[in-house]
């Protein structure tokens, strides 16, 4: 396989994406403890991490992504306080504290057929808010979003990608359950 970016190969995620007003408020916590990625990478829980993918699959990947989706039932979201992969990654997130089932469930079935990705660590959906930022920032994020809570109801998800300026944007958005056909 080439390298990402190359015309013949992009980077994908498929992830559920923070609705609003939840999506804006982290986005904005993420850029106060000045994560460069804030404005890159939107407020989400990821299903499947970044892979590369030939662009000539894409369209298979999309119908599978897609059918998956159609399998599935919505769900409810609970995101309840903070979060860390500390010491493995220098990661802070808001926790799921309901939902966690359902997310892996999807997650596994996203990762078989055309997208069998094996993970570097077990999975565990969460809400990324600092990112490789030093120790001090990170207990600033963990502390200040200590007591963050939003609820919400899963109807879609999305395949994102990633494009030539590093900005992660979404590509399709799949409704679970099939609950109505694509949207674009």
């Amino acid at each position: 396989m080439s390298s990402p970016g190359t015309a013949d190969v992009c980077t994908i995620v498929v992830a559920i994406p923070v609705p609003e007003p939840f999506s804006a408020e982290l986005q904005g916590w993420r850029r106060t403890f000045g994560d460069p990625l804030a404005c890159a990478i939107p407020p989400h829980i990821t299903l499947l991490p970044p892979t590369d993918v030939p662009v000539a699959e894409l369209p298979t990947v999309e119908e599978h992504v897609a059918e998956v989706a159609a399998a599935g039932e919505p769900f409810r979201v609970r995101l309840r306080g903070t979060a860390s992969f500390r010491p493995v990654s220098p990661v802070v997130f808001v926790a799921l504290a309901e939902g966690i089932s359902s997310c892996e469930m999807l997650s596994k079935s996203v990762r078989t057929g055309p997208l069998p990705v094996e993970l570097t660590y077990p999975y565990h959906p969460h809400v990324t808010v600092a990112h490789e930022l030093p120790d001090d920032v990170l207990d600033r994020a963990f502390e200040q979003l200590a007591d963050y809570a939003a609820d919400f109801t899963v109807t879609a998800f999305s395949l994102y990608e990633h494009g030539a300026d590093q900005v992660w944007r979404p590509r399709h958005s799949f409704p679970v359950g099939g609950l109505d056909s694509a949207i674009r």
